[in-house]
């Protein structure tokens, strides 16, 4: 029976389940934004924001709570130097979910977790991504335009190579 059972299980057993928590707890808060599944990011949401809450308290056995939770210590010291005084004025909802739409391959829901204050910036309206490969392409400029071969240059190609290799073999 399911009485009272808050969380999703995710396809993952309990110990799985929780690691998998906390190495995502961890980037997250490293990171500031983090794309992975919308289920996932749902259940993760609760989670950072309560190490964000402990963040706030700046006790002892605060920092010690967090640092059972959260894998690496230097994302810890983050938490509480930086990331706890932004939210200082606010009584939770440090977190946005928005929704990227539906991954090749699986079609699972994909969404983007993110701190308030590190927005997402999407595409910009009227630029695709093939104008951005041009942009990006055309910045590189001098470093790109390496001297080529001209067509009447031309490279060894394989039977070349192979009948050089016969002639040194032989002789």
């Amino acid at each position: 029976m399911r009485h009272r059972v808050a969380t999703s299980k995710l396809g993952r057993k309990t110990a799985h389940r929780i690691m998998m928590f906390r190495n995502m707890v961890t980037s997250f808060l490293d990171k500031e934004r983090i794309r992975t599944t919308l289920p996932r990011a749902k259940a993760l949401r609760p989670i950072a924001e309560r190490m964000i809450t402990l963040g706030k308290r700046e006790t002892l056995h605060a920092r010690r709570r967090a640092l059972a939770f959260i894998k690496d210590p230097k994302v810890v010291s983050k938490l509480f130097a930086t990331l706890a005084p932004r939210f200082a004025d606010r009584n939770g909802g440090y977190t946005r979910i928005v929704r990227l739409g539906w991954r090749d391959g699986d079609g699972a829901q994909m969404a983007i977790l993110e701190l308030l204050g590190s927005e997402y910036k999407g595409e910009k309206a009227g630029e695709t991504k093939g104008e951005k490969k041009a942009k990006k392409k055309a910045g590189k400029g001098e470093a790109a335009a390496a001297p080529t071969k001209e067509a009447g240059e031309k490279t060894k190609g394989k039977r070349e190579k192979d009948k050089s290799r016969k002639e040194s073999a032989g002789a």
